[in-house]
């Protein structure tokens, strides 16, 4: 007589990422702690708690905390970091565009719905040894800004906007400045009045008379 056939084994769930897993959720809650903490400041415990996943899951979909990281810088810069790039492409005058990424500036390092702060100014300033390299992957970002900044004056200069003489690249340097005190001291507790309050002083709306002058 033939013996029943027993019953097929439960297949055992593998390692990997768990078949509910939303990589864009997990980004973003990776986002939130990094921005909250840094990158030092935030452990791999700390990411996979928030993430809702193990060690080998965060390794399996990201490789590393670092690459998990660049992913993030990423991340950032297409969602809540992107004013900075729409106020420089859309904004026609050259003045009003730097005006304009100040303002939205001061709005989003003190936007109640998120981390105080820019993610890619403060998260990841000073770092250990191994770190060096996310450490200057985030620092070319910066001067990105900076050379999208000096792109924009230079725009500015040949129109009229700023005074022939001025130097670009250092006034660029200044409003790079600009932005990245603001995120400290929103940090720090600073309101969105006193940003913008910031913004005023460092950009009046309007060239004065004895701005303007040839070389």
């Amino acid at each position: 007589m033939k013996k029943p056939s027993s019953p097929s084994p439960t297949p055992r769930q593998g390692r990997g990422r768990p078949r509910s897993f939303d990589r864009d959720a997990a980004l973003a809650r990776a986002m939130r702690l990094f921005w909250e903490r840094g990158y030092e400041g935030t452990s791999v415990a700390d990411l996979t708690q928030a993430m809702g996943i193990t060690p080998p899951s965060l390794y399996a979909a990201f490789g590393s905390k670092e690459e998990l990281y660049r992913e993030v810088m990423a991340a950032y810069r297409a969602g809540p970091g992107l004013f900075t790039i729409r106020a420089l492409d859309e904004e026609p005058d050259p003045r009003a565009a730097i005006r304009r990424l100040l303002r939205e500036t001061a709005i989003a390092f003190t936007d109640p719905g998120q981390p105080a702060g820019c993610l890619i100014s403060t998260a990841l300033i000073t770092c250990a040894p191994e770190h060096d390299a996310v450490a200057a992957e985030t620092a070319r970002l910066r001067r990105d800004t900076i050379a999208a900044i000096a792109a924009c004056i230079r725009r500015g200069i040949a129109a009229g906007r700023w005074p022939a003489g001025t130097d670009a690249g250092a006034l660029a340097r200044l409003y790079g400045a600009v932005i990245q005190g603001m995120s400290i001291q929103a940090r720090d507790g600073a309101g969105r009045d006193e940003l913008l309050a910031m913004v005023d002083q460092a950009m009046p709306d309007q060239i004065m008379p004895d701005q303007v002058m040839s070389d």
